[in-house]
């Protein structure tokens, strides 16, 4: 009987266990135990209801386009309850001088492929829409190393397009800086489009024109979430693995090689395994691995992350008829405001609030406002209902608030990240029987977690002398 450890409750640790609980199903001689700091399992995915909204404390869904959370819903029973975000009502709008100016039609992430709306939005100055223009005459160009995606998008399009798309955007999605976030590690497809066709613009129209020619099918949702919640997804996965593997408000102290197998060390005594997978943040990889592992440990500890604070307010109907159409606004930096990010929860998936509700969340925190976690939440909701009164016109009490703190949530991949994930590759290699999971390698999102969390499950089998049965 082969036993695999499972540090980390999260999405990627538990998409690892459904892995492993499916070859147990399946006759594989195989045991395995999830363990897990917190008295809660799921990590960021996270959902309340209140007052008849449903409230996400971390995401809210995921890009359809990546298909590996939506294949773990369907295998746990969850296909009927799959939604898709209100498309027809999808706009969003950036801050610009206070005011909030609509993205215009054919931008695609920050790509403009349509010339005469970039031209007519109040978006960009005149010099920036000339460079614009000009970009669709880019050569081919391979880059030689790694850059940060604002030195590749201020290459095309120039520094305004960086504070005013790249920045925002990415700070909503990473809560990271363009400046130092790594274009081959989080834009990669912008890199090999620079390489083969030169102009981003024209890249992104050829690769829709293909998309159009091999199906005729309706164009799917950019975002799925689940009927209930994302944390409906957790909810089925724990339902799903044997009550007896899963070990909440269990903290790992250290992991050790030994012969043949793992040291676990929970605080007291210690447990041997045949493989394990550490399904945290990479910092909390790295001190787990000191000693025996101190390269590997090294190179853990050079991934940061930063950290958000979610805040949701419910309001009235008055209210609702206020708000601008569309999914929400983003912040350039130099707006001077400390909200990131807000999102129109009640047009971006309409069931999640009553017709006559209003549902909002805000983003804070990210790289540039670590200090914003050290606010009570009292200065935290001041904060934000005073800037929704500059950006919205909104003035009245909100019928309801919640405020989720998410410490070092999410992974940075800095300039250089590709390279430091081989280092860590090697490494792993030099000790058998150990796996990597989480959010801090090769993606951040929630598929990309599923993902990495069912890869650590194949390679500790692999490890152990396993074959998958199914």
């Amino acid at each position: 009987m082969k036993c695999i450890a499972i540090i980390g409750g999260g999405i990627s640790g538990l998409s690892a266990a459904f892995m492993l609980e499916q070859q147990r199903r399946a006759g594989a001689p195989l045991e395995y135990v999830v363990f897990e700091s917190s008295p809660r399992f799921g990590g960021v995915l996270f959902t309340e209801h209140v007052n008849g909204c449903l409230i996400e404390a971390g995401p809210d869904s995921f890009l359809t386009e990546k298909p590996w959370a939506s294949e773990l819903c369907h295998q746990l029973g969850l296909g009927d309850q799959l939604i898709g975000s209100n498309d027809a009502n999808r706009k969003t709008y950036i801050l610009v001088n206070g005011r909030l100016v609509e993205l215009p039609d054919g931008l695609m992430f920050m790509v403009p492929t349509r010339l005469l709306p970039t031209w007519a939005s109040p978006l960009f100055s005149a010099s920036t829409k000339w460079k614009i223009a000009r970009e669709w005459f880019c050569p081919p160009r391979k880059a030689e190393a790694d850059e940060s995606v604002a030195s590749l998008v201020e290459r095309h399009y120039g520094t305004e397009m960086v504070e005013r798309l790249a920045d925002p955007l990415l700070a909503g999605v990473y809560g990271g800086e363009a400046s130092q976030l790594s274009v081959r590690a989080v834009l990669p497809r912008f890199t090999e489009m620079e390489a083969i066709h030169g102009s981003l613009g024209r890249a992104m129209l050829s690769v829709r024109k293909k998309a159009l020619q091999v199906t005729h099918t309706p164009a799917k949702p950019l975002f799925t979430s689940v009927q209930n919640g994302m944390q409906q997804m957790v909810d089925a996965l724990l339902a799903y693995l044997s009550p007896a593997s899963l070990r909440p408000s269990t903290q790992i102290a250290a992991v050790q090689p030994q012969a043949g197998g793992w040291l676990l060390s929970p605080g007291y005594g210690s447990d041997q395994f045949d493989a394990v997978i550490i399904a945290t943040t990479t910092q909390a990889a790295a001190t787990l691995l000191k000693g025996e592992t101190a390269g590997l440990s090294q190179e853990l500890s050079g991934i940061n992350y930063s950290s958000s604070i979610t805040v949701a307010l419910g309001y009235d109907q008055n209210v609702r008829s206020s708000l601008p159409a569309g999914f929400g606004f983003l912040v350039p930096r130099s707006e001077g405001k400390r909200i990131l990010a807000a999102t129109f929860v009640h047009n971006k998936f309409p069931h999640r609030a009553p017709p006559d509700r209003a549902l909002l969340r805000c983003f804070l925190g990210g790289t540039r406002d670590e200090s914003a976690l050290q606010l009570s939440d009292e200065e935290i909701l001041r904060i934000v209902r005073a800037e929704l009164r500059q950006i919205l016109g909104l003035t009245p009490e909100p019928l309801f608030t919640r405020v989720y703190r998410w410490q070092a949530a999410m992974a940075q991949y800095n300039v250089g990240h590709l390279e430091r994930l081989t280092r860590i590759e090697l490494a792993c290699k030099q000790h058998p029987g150990l796996a990597l999971a989480g959010n801090g390698y090769r993606g951040i999102g929630v598929p990309d977690c599923v993902r990495s969390g069912q890869d650590a499950a194949s390679q500790t089998l692999a490890a152990v002398g396993l074959a998958q049965k199914i």
